[in-house]
């Protein structure tokens, strides 16, 4: 029975399986599974693969898990529901007026001008009513500070204080884009279902310091402090530019970490290296065992230090779950190890997920969970039978053992990393492979010991920081060279979750194979030497003398049977990467036979964006939105080290969760902020062939930045006039409106609403028409002069853009009237002050019989167009 060899192994499998059929099925579709799970439990004890008490733990761990997930879901929801419905007995609201009491349970985080926390509700009080006495009931705090020296007193609070507030309760946003980052779900997993927003630091009062308090919030304020304490040697050791980055690599502080350096070492697939793992809990567990062995401390205490030194270790990086999982099996390993009865990586595992799980069993959600897990499984069941592919070399073993780890490191975190972020480097196994090691082996224990010994000798301490801070400009240089070789950088679009499973269990089937192939190999090597297995190579060798037409081969009887059983081996390999390349195929193009367009309206916000798929795979983006900042001289001690931007926080992931490889064509209306400012990101982060703009500059940073970007990127740059046209391929066409006249040279013109490109795209028979920010006079201009010259047929349009995002002198009777629109999409932000889209531009397309779609109210409108005519994506 060979499941009855790694009992725990299998019951932590059926357990982990329990966890994710509760968390992705529900109740019903759990019921389900727990069936197909009875029923192979019933098949593998037939089959005599497990004893029936194997069967019956694993089924238990299923339920168990199952039915925990179930019962955390079914209490994690908001007790404020009640207190709310009370306090909308005169209608409904987006946010309350509270005032809540309670304690500080995540440290405080201050950027800029903003403070964020997590808090534990004791009670909230709504208006004049009376306060609502909570358990447990978790807010997440933003608090926007008035005045510069507000950071100060934000900073001295700290976790564990009771405090109360006066704030606005709100809920979270959703995703208002198909397949864009949802708030309200990724806090609802955290138990979170509320933000509170305040307003400056007399809004909050701390009734009772943490330092009075025995809570474990209280004790992790004191762990915050200490990591506080340690982050500040760091900021004296290191120059500011180093600063943040040693501090994520050795405390995993990464609230400072510069956002474009970031950015570099995730296009690499470098962010793992920031991320407190087992790699960091590895070497600092090295680091202090050969101290203690310099020290003549013999296995039994060193073990027992040790023990007691990683779970300090682990409070002292942040308690992230990879942070945990590490730490946890590295305990387990210690116990085992001490009690004698340490056997592999695979029983460490196991028992650290279902540990974990049981402790939280939303740590299934989290991403760094998931990896953590995913990769070191890979790591403990590929690398040994990779490696025995490889060479044997008598000199520089360790090269080969580096090729393996991060060969299959990066095999096993592929399907992850595409399916959560969208991109992939094909230098980032280059990277790995030499920056890992180096960062690793140099650059993190010269930052600790630098850090240990500054509280001894800061100016020593100095000295070592040096010696790294030359190895950080090395590996930055390094870094920045590679991550900006654009030819390398590939988007993948999110693929679906059974491939994400299919790769996983082709690379364990793949790995088992070729361990097998290579015992099999030894073997063959061992019998061939073996004058007793004279006989079984018999048949081996005379086959080989017919082969090379009766003349006695030269090679070797061992030669033979090695080539014999690699043969053997190595046939059903290929079959598995014939298999992985049509997986990569579909994933990399899973649209690739699908013949219908799609065009959609995304919510950028108050401003502009619309991304189309044509019928043969090719995209058109036209604007990018971004926001208009209204800050003043002397505000800049508001600015975030990294502020929402709508291009890379929003535009960017949506177009890699949608596999968009490559921008054909960039249309700029005009060169307002609300239209162009998120396309800076897009240039820098994704291929564009072309650029369509009116020919104009506006004198704006924002306009500066995009020009300078995309000549950067060597994009050629087309000013299109009224009568031209274009097919982009069989089924679209673009026919260009407005402007009128193509201008003579590049003017700097500050009013851009009326020189807006308008464009009319047919895609197969269904036109759209895109109009800018262009008013009533400019669109009486268009229509006279289509008239006149019959720039276009005179068609009803089947879906028209709202003009200047609904504005009042937008939109007229007139223009309506001319092209008879069939839809009209509005695209404003839901908290506009300009009042978009305005009631009498609504009237209008109600008296013309449009349907309208408004992103404010609905999020991102999506339109399919096939040779049939066009419909709307349901939501």
């Amino acid at each position: 029975m060979a499941m009855n060899r790694r009992p725990l192994v299998w019951f932590s499998l059926t357990f982990v399986l329990g966890s994710c059929a509760a968390a992705g099925l529900g109740w019903r579709g759990t019921l389900y599974a727990g069936g197909a799970a009875f029923l192979l439990a019933v098949a593998a004890v037939l089959g005599r693969q497990a004893s029936k008490g194997l069967a019956i733990i694993c089924l238990l761990g299923f339920c168990v898990a199952a039915g925990e997930r179930l019962w955390a879901d079914s209490r994690n929801v908001t007790e404020l529901q009640e207190l709310l419905a009370v306090a909308e007995s005169d209608g409904p609201r987006a946010a309350y007026s509270v005032r809540v009491s309670g304690t500080i349970i995540s440290a405080v985080e201050v950027d800029g001008d903003r403070a964020q926390f997590r808090l534990e509700a004791a009670a909230i009080q709504v208006a004049d009513e009376e306060p609502l006495v909570m358990r447990g009931e978790r807010l997440m705090v933003q608090l926007q500070l008035a005045a510069q020296p507000e950071q100060a007193i934000a900073a001295a609070w700290q976790r564990g204080d009771q405090v109360r507030i006066d704030g606005e309760l709100s809920q979270p946003a959703t995703a208002t884009n198909s397949g864009g980052f949802d708030y309200r779900r990724y806090l609802s997993s955290q138990g979170i279902h509320w933000l509170l927003k305040s307003k400056g630091a007399a809004a909050l009062a701390v009734e009772a310091p943490a330092a009075e308090a025995l809570s474990a919030a209280a004790i992790y304020g004191r762990v915050d402090a200490a990591r506080a304490w340690l982050g500040a040697r760091l900021d004296f050791l290191y120059p500011a530019e180093q600063a943040g980055y040693m501090k994520g690599l050795v405390l995993g502080i990464r609230e400072d970490l510069d956002p474009e350096q970031f950015n570099q070492f995730a296009r690499l697939g470098l962010t793992h290296i920031l991320a407190i793992s087992g790699l960091h809990v590895g070497v600092f567990m090295y680091a202090l065992t050969s101290i203690l062995k310099m020290l003549r401390q013999p296995r039994e205490r060193i073990l027992l230090i040790l023990m007691t030194a990683v779970p300090f270790y682990v409070l002292l990086t942040g308690a992230s779950p990879s942070v945990l999982r590490a730490g946890l099996m590295a305990m387990l390993g210690l116990v085992a190890a001490r009690m004698g009865k340490l056997k592999d990586g695979l029983h460490l595992i196991a028992a650290a997920a279902v540990v974990l799980l049981l402790f939280n069993p939303y740590f299934l959600n989290d991403v760094s969970f998931q990896l953590s897990f995913i990769v070191t499984l890979g790591l403990i069941i590929g690398v040994p039978p990779f490696r025995r592919a490889l060479p044997r070399w008598r000199r520089g073993g360790w090269v080969l053992d580096l090729i393996a780890v991060t060969v299959v490191a990066q095999l096993v975190s592929f399907p992850v990393t595409i399916y959560y972020f969208n991109q992939f480097n094909l230098l980032s196994l280059l990277a790995n492979f030499v920056l890992v090691p180096f960062i690793s082996m140099v650059v993190m224990p010269a930052g600790a010991a630098a850090l240990v010994l500054s509280m001894l000798w800061p100016w020593g301490a100095k000295l070592i920081a040096n010696v790294s801070v030359i190895a950080n400009d090395g590996s930055f240089a390094i870094i920045e060279w590679l991550a900006d070789q654009a030819l390398f950088r590939q988007v993948w679009g999110t693929p679906p979750l059974w491939w994400v499973v299919v790769w996983l269990l082709l690379m364990g089937v793949a790995f088992r194979r070729l361990g097998r192939g290579d015992a099999s190999v030894e073997q063959g090597r061992l019998s061939a030497a073996d004058p007793e297995h004279s006989e079984e190579t018999a048949p081996i060798q005379v086959e080989e003398t017919k082969h090379f037409g009766g003349v006695k081969s030269h090679l070797s009887d061992s030669t033979i049977m090695k080539t014999h059983n690699r043969l053997s081996v190595y046939k059903p390999l290929i079959i598995h990467a014939f298999v992985a390349m049509l997986l990569l195929v579909y994933a990399y193009m899973p649209d690739a036979f699908d013949r219908t367009a799609t065009v959609s309206f995304l919510d950028v916000g108050q401003g502009d964006a619309a991304l189309i798929r044509t019928a043969s795979g090719k995209h058109i983006l036209v604007d990018g939105g971004g926001a208009l900042s209204f800050r003043k001289p002397g505000d800049e001690w508001r600015n975030r080290s990294d502020p929402f931007e709508v291009g890379s926080k929003v535009l960017v992931p949506l177009l890699r969760d949608r596999g968009v490889h490559r921008i054909d064509l960039l249309i700029l209306s005009h060169m307002d902020t609300d239209h162009i400012k998120g396309l800076i990101a897009v240039i820098k982060e994704i291929p564009v062939t072309r650029i369509w703009w009116n020919g104009t500059l506006r004198s704006s940073e924002d306009s500066s930045r995009l020009m300078e970007a995309a000549l950067r990127a060597d994009i050629p740059l087309y000013a299109p006039i009224a009568g031209e046209s274009w097919s982009l391929d069989k089924e679209t066409r673009l026919d260009v409106l407005w402007p009128a006249e193509r201008m003579s040279d590049i003017p700097v013109i500050k009013d851009q609403n009326e020189l807006s490109l308008v464009v009319a795209i047919q895609l197969y028979d269904s036109r759209f028409l895109f109009t800018g920010d262009i008013s009533t006079r400019t669109e009486s201009a268009i229509v006279r002069m289509t008239r006149e010259r019959i720039l276009v047929p005179e068609e009803p349009i089947d879906m028209m853009k709202v003009a200047h995002h609904g504005s009042r002198h937008s939109t007229g009777n007139e223009w309506l009237s001319y092209w008879r629109p069939s839809g009209a999409v509005a695209s404003v932000g839901a908290t506009n002050t300009y009042g978009h889209p305005h009631p009498d531009v609504l009237g209008r397309l109600e008296a013309a019989g449009v349907v309208l779609w408004r992103t404010d109210t609905g999020g991102e409108a999506r339109f399919r167009v096939s040779s049939k005519g066009i419909s709307a994506f349901q939501k």
